[in-house]
């Protein structure tokens, strides 16, 4: 079928065009997309920050109700809302475990733009074209896997699309609070950068019991967001030594630490504001750069853990009910963070979210 998409097919560029869409084959599901988010991921493919298979239709944060499924299909019926995740290929020892954010297959599966058989479903002229992450959802059709596409129950389309960034930044975000740090009740948590992963990663600190939730950025509206969402202090680190600031508020150092920046620079200031015994987690796209770390903070600091995670550390059809459960409570409100865009504004959608105007811009269809 023919369908309109973002195609990608040099680096850092975009156009919408139409291109064919395959049907589903087994273990699939065609999912009208309704709206999808925008992700500082998705920015780092365009610009090859991230080694893409180009041409590509990026997109990894949509959702929209199923229109056909393949042979084996049982999670999933034709009418069914779906908030759409990270692809896994459900065979591999950690996926069998329950741990399909390490899969064997992940990066292939991410960022090559394949499914599980090797090939694509997207083409243009008899060239293939690339799903980022299984989904490619700057598209009005989407065919993914059954394992990366989550029922949910909601009201209205409207509400739906509020849920846009359940699929990978707040589950991002939130899990490496809730899954991979899993602070204890009134300990202090740091989060660097207050993006829309970094926002729901202070939402997940409040909803975790955190007594003191630090919120780092440059860009004062975020600042003052994060308060809004659950943040009971805030630091800028334009204005002041972020390091320094953090041991003040905590008393010595933060208990935890939740690096969202994508600065890879701001590793070591993560690891230095933690007190002793303390967990910093990354947990933002940086590419292939290097993180010079001195020795010294974590000798001189003895049990400091620096950890790495993908996507939260959870497993999608368990963790994101859980994070819509948390919203309809009022505890997750991702509602705040977002500002909706026609899909033919999506360059100013991407601009606006890499300067700060945005927290988390959705495309809606």
């Amino acid at each position: 079928m023919k369908v309109t998409a973002a195609v990608t097919h040099k680096k850092g560029e975009i156009s919408i065009e139409t291109v064919e869409l395959a049907q589903p084959r087994a273990s699939e599901a065609l999912v009208r997309v309704i709206a999808a988010g925008v992700c500082h991921t998705d920015a780092a493919g365009m610009n090859q920050v991230i080694p893409v298979t180009l041409p590509a239709i990026f997109g990894h944060e949509g959702v929209g109700v199923v229109e056909e499924v393949g042979a084996g299909v049982e999670s999933l019926k034709p009418g069914d809302r779906v908030i759409m995740s990270y692809p896994s290929c459900g065979v591999c020892p950690h996926c069998v475990e329950g741990h399909p954010y390490a899969c064997e297959h992940l990066n292939r599966l991410f960022f090559d733009g394949s499914f599980k058989d090797g090939s694509k479903r997207f083409s243009q002229n008899g060239t293939p074209i690339s799903s980022f992450f299984g989904q490619g959802s700057f598209a009005t059709h989407v065919v993914v896997d059954a394992r990366n596409a989550v029922k949910v129950d909601v009201r209205s389309d409207d509400d739906l699309i509020k849920l846009c960034s359940l699929g990978c930044g707040v589950q991002t975000g939130a899990g490496a609070v809730l899954n991979r740090a899993a602070p204890k009740p009134y300990s202090s948590l740091v989060v660097f950068g207050c993006g829309g992963v970094g926002m729901a990663a202070i939402m997940a600190a409040k909803i975790a019991g955190c007594s003191k939730i630090i919120g780092v950025d440059v860009v004062a509206s975020r600042l003052e967001m994060a308060l809004e969402i659950g943040a009971t202090h805030v630091v800028n680190g334009k204005e002041t030594d972020a390091v320094e600031e953090i041991k003040k508020i905590t008393d010595g150092g933060a208990n935890y630490s939740i690096e969202s920046s994508g600065i890879p620079a701001l590793t070591l200031q993560a690891l230095k504001c933690l007190r002793r015994e303390g967990l910093c987690v990354l947990n933002s796209v940086t590419g292939d750069a290097e993180i010079p770390i001195p020795l010294e903070p974590l000798l001189m600091n003895p049990s400091v853990t620096l950890a790495g995670v993908t996507e939260g550390a959870s497993n999608p059809q368990i963790f994101i009910p859980k994070l819509v459960q948390y919203f309809n409570e009022g505890r997750l409100p991702v509602d705040k963070l977002i500002k909706i865009y026609d899909f033919k504004d999506i360059k100013q959608a991407f601009e606006d979210s890499h300067t700060g105007v945005t927290v988390k811009p959705i495309l809606k269809f």
